[in-house]
């Protein structure tokens, strides 16, 4: 529990993450051009695989705002504030993936589409991806509850990816690669999973139940089974991506080991790189000479990894120069 003076009252919470109270106009006419101007940023980010650019748009933008009305909304009981703030995430989301639409016409070639880091990094969330969000929410929080920690915001804008995996998204959808560009809208609705749980658990604690009005109880009920459910939801699929790179990864690590023996007995001969794509492993050889049989590495292979899994050689004949 929070120092009484130090919170902030329920009133000034709803006058900052409510875009539908106080000075209307002026509210919403600076989320969308600053909403608009991070999505132009994080596209131009994205596509010139810029990491300080991308950065910049996170700092700027204020998708945040409502995603933390939505947890005021849960906690107060109030379903108008939840559903007022949803329409705007989910109009402020379709607005920056149409923008990485737009921007992706000056995209790069799309097989080259997953060198990039910007957008191979926010395409496949893992689990920890998760819990940093969770804890990046709760420090969110915080510093939204209190009036003496605003200055920690900034860091919480940069470390919570809203803005950029919906540029992402529209980016991949834009080059024609679908499977990309979910991974990247998983990414980001479990950012907002995560957002809304740590907001939804500190604002309960700091007492702000205590002072909404009693008659939305049984709604907040209702709306904390909501949060959780959509926290699980997000969770399942993240979990199961997660152990399916680990799994992979042993995969590849195998197939390295066994390629490596393999080629041992071959004068200068030497794996280039051992590589997953989907239900594939293509291990690049170069070697001055031939290489041995390729059933002595298959046949070992058949002991390590299950046979529907296709592993594909590569032999470059030839040597570094220098070697």
């Amino acid at each position: 529990m929070m120092s009484a003076s130090a919170l902030r009252t329920l009133d000034e919470l709803h006058d900052r993450l409510d875009l539908h109270s106080g000075d209307i106009q002026a509210k919403r006419s600076a989320f969308w051009t600053m909403l608009a101007l991070s999505g132009v940023i994080a596209t131009a980010g994205v596509i010139t695989d810029s990491t300080a650019t991308v950065i910049g748009a996170m700092i700027i933008a204020p998708l945040s705002t409502p995603i933390l009305g939505m947890a005021l909304g849960v906690v107060t009981g109030s379903l108008r504030l939840i559903a007022r703030s949803a329409t705007v995430v989910a109009l402020g989301a379709l607005v920056v993936i149409l923008i990485g639409l737009v921007g992706s016409a000056a995209m790069f070639d799309v097989p080259d589409i997953m060198q990039n880091s910007q957008i191979s990094s926010r395409t496949s969330p893992r689990v920890m991806d998760l819990v940093a969000a969770i804890a990046t929410g709760l420090a969110g929080s915080f510093a939204i509850a209190r009036r003496d920690l605003g200055d920690v915001l900034p860091g919480v804008a940069i470390a919570i990816s809203l803005v950029p995996p919906l540029a992402v998204a529209g980016v991949c959808f834009g080059s024609g690669d679908f499977l990309h560009g979910l991974g990247a809208l998983l990414l980001f609705l479990s950012n907002v999973a995560a957002l809304v749980t740590a907001c939804v658990l500190v604002l309960a604690i700091s007492g702000y139940t205590a002072a909404a009005q009693h008659d939305g109880a049984f709604r907040r009920g209702h709306a904390y089974l909501a949060v959780g459910a959509f926290l699980v939801v997000v969770a399942i699929p993240i979990t199961v991506n997660t152990v399916t790179q680990i799994v992979v990864a042993k995969w590849v690590s195998d197939v390295r080991a066994a390629a490596t023996i393999w080629i041992a007995d071959t004068p200068r001969g030497h794996i280039e790189n051992v590589d997953s794509n989907g239900a594939r492993i293509t291990v690049d050889v170069r070697s001055p000479d031939l290489p041995p049989p390729l059933e002595v590495l298959m046949s070992d292979l058949e002991r390590t990894v299950p046979s529907w899994l296709e592993v594909t050689i590569v032999h470059t004949q030839g040597e570094r120069i220098p070697e």
